[in-house]
């Protein structure tokens, strides 16, 4: 269960910051968390604080961080579980850019940094055509638009609902499922270089089929999957360097992280039913306790 608490205070340690948390977003590993799926993984102490990533104002500078000051507004990464709070320690992080929202920086790190990881383990995107499936996602756009701006060409399966964000995007949507092969070869007669599953639902198989070769498909989704197919998967990694990428991308115009709701810190139990329910991403505003 989900319950509003007081917990003593973190403070930040060496190579980190501490910020006053203005908002976080629901990923999946928090509701796999909170409902015990990944006890043996990730062990928790309940009661736990959830959360994987936030955007906040920087109120305490740990040893050996000279990149920041006191009062910078900036997004990144905490522990496994813990940003759903006041305060926020975080060990990863970058400047928020100024175009964004709060609520599309809390929106963005770790979707950015799984996103270029599996992008990274793909190989140069530029010229390439990737086919990204789950495009519509957090993770599958991001990455769509960090692959457009380095000059691929994206096809990216997504619900006919968010085929025109995707095409907003400049992604060639298609939509997932059975026949994706044939629809996939249908708008892409010379074939796709690079396949990438960011859905998880499955698609491996026809992702390979596509793409010729276990060295051209990474999943961020499917490792059990991944791993009897032979097939990379890649995790988020807590690295500065990724998420000031991403935000590089969003300074450029190239990259704008998506949310597809707002919520009280306090409807953080109705936030996980959405996130379980795969209704887009959630951000939960923490900053003001509304």
């Amino acid at each position: 269960m989900l319950e509003v608490a007081d917990r003593p205070e973190p403070h930040a340690g060496p190579d980190s910051v501490r910020i006053r948390v203005l908002a976080v977003s629901v990923n999946p590993i928090d509701r796999l968390l909170r409902a015990g799926q990944l006890k043996d993984v990730f062990p928790l102490v309940l009661p736990a604080i959830p959360g994987r990533d936030a955007v906040g104002i920087v109120d305490e500078i740990g040893d050996g961080v000279s990149d920041i000051v006191l009062g910078d507004r900036v997004f990144g990464l905490g522990g496994v579980s813990d940003t759903t709070a006041q305060y926020a320690v975080l060990t990863a992080w970058a400047p928020a850019p100024a175009a964004w929202t709060d609520e599309q920086a809390a929106a963005a790190g770790l979707a950015s940094v799984t996103a270029l990881r599996a992008l990274d383990a793909l190989g140069p995107a530029t010229g390439s055509t990737i086919l990204i499936d789950g495009a519509a996602g957090a993770v599958g756009s991001a990455a769509a638009a960090f692959a457009i701006a380095e000059g691929a060409h994206v096809i990216g399966t997504a619900s006919e609902a968010n085929h025109d964000r995707l095409r907003a995007l400049g992604v060639l949507p298609v939509t997932y499922g059975d026949g994706l092969v044939e629809r996939v070869r249908t708008v892409a007669p010379d074939g796709v270089d690079v396949a990438l599953d960011a859905a998880g639902t499955g698609s491996l198989p026809h992702l390979l089929e596509l793409a010729g070769d276990v060295a051209h498909v990474v999943t961020v989704a499917d490792h059990q999957r991944a791993s009897e197919l032979g097939v990379r998967s890649v995790n988020a990694d807590n690295d500065s360097s990724l998420l000031r990428r991403a935000a590089e991308h969003a300074a450029a115009g190239a990259y704008t992280p998506h949310v597809s709701e707002v919520m009280s810190f306090r409807d953080a139990t109705r936030a996980h039913a959405r996130s379980e329910a795969g209704s887009g991403k959630t951000v939960m505003r923490i900053g003001s306790l509304d």
